[in-house]
């Protein structure tokens, strides 16, 4: 058995995560504490009861999911040991994964989340943005009408996350964002719809607040990891600390290439996928993408298929 372990990214939080963790597990608990004290506010708090607009900020949202899924990773360490071969997270999640993987440690990976979303919510306020999910076509199309959607309106609207045959995720201006909707749902997209996320990531509009997210992360300390970590940006491995430097640099404003980052697990012989962290929305991609691989949720220091 080879086995990834992959990290959920925004959109899986929810009011009341971690709470089991936190009153089962001592390692979940420490981990919850350690936050609440770096950041000099209840984090654990707004995880577990709220209230939900403002776990959905940006700027809590990345902390709150870090934080939930280290937890969450403490504790499967502590049951079963780290069988890891692999690492991969989406989005946000590849901080996660990184800090799982030892390149990172929980506070310093902490504190750059942190810094993360308090730089999105502030190019927001720059230039103010949307996302949208795409079912039904395919990364290619769905870019091209994003083209003809920017060239009409003189706007930014591109691919955001390429998540799995027939769910790609689009980013950018609200005139153009809706405009490529409108193109997509006649050019016969199963679905489309707005999602509940206040930020135009993974686009040139939040190209604003680059410069000081680079300079968060050069004085960030990163270690090689334990296991290769794939990358979003390229869908290749990251084993050394100047490339996930330039990963997460590049990442902040380029698409989330999810579909190839499995394809590639899938071609090093990977056959058993693990989400560690809020929800299961992975796993589902991971079934689209590779329908014969065995799927693992990891849920208050249990493991469940």
């Amino acid at each position: 058995m080879t086995t990834a372990f992959l990290f959920p990214g925004q959109g899986s939080q929810y009011v009341g995560m971690g709470r089991a963790l936190y009153d089962q597990e001592p390692a979940a608990r420490a981990v919850y504490d350690e936050a609440d004290a770096l950041l000099g506010f209840s984090l654990s708090r707004i995880c577990f009861d709220g209230p939900e607009e403002v776990l959905t900020g940006t700027d809590i949202q990345q902390p709150a999911l870090f934080t939930s899924s280290l937890a969450a990773w403490r504790v499967a360490c502590e049951h079963e040991g780290d069988p890891a071969a692999y690492f991969a997270g989406h989005s946000l999640g590849e901080i996660s994964a990184l800090a799982a993987a030892g390149s990172l440690t929980f506070a310093d990976g902490l504190a750059l989340v942190r810094r993360r979303g308090e730089l999105m919510k502030h190019a927001d306020r720059l230039q103010p943005g949307g996302m949208a999910a795409v079912l039904g076509l395919d990364a290619p199309a769905v870019a091209d009408l994003c083209a003809r959607a920017a060239g009409s309106t003189g706007q930014i609207v591109q691919v955001a996350n390429d998540n799995c045959p027939g769910q790609v995720v689009i980013s950018g201006h609200e005139a153009a964002l809706s405009c490529a909707m409108d193109l997509l749902s006649q050019a016969g997209a199963r679905k489309v719809v707005r999602l509940q996320i206040s930020i135009a990531a993974h686009s040139p509009l939040m190209a604003s607040v680059a410069a000081d997210f680079a300079e968060a992360v050069d004085a960030t300390p990163i270690l090689p990891p334990a296991a290769p970590v794939i990358a979003n940006v390229s869908a290749a491995p990251l084993t050394d600390p100047e490339a996930i430097r330039a990963e997460l640099k590049a990442q902040l404003t380029s698409p989330v290439a999810w579909t190839p980052s499995i394809r590639y697990l899938s071609a090093q012989g990977v056959d058993t996928y693990v989400e560690v962290g809020p929800g299961d929305v992975l796993l589902g991609l991971v079934k689209r993408i590779d329908r014969e691989a065995r799927r693992v949720k990891l849920d208050a220091g249990a493991t469940a298929s």
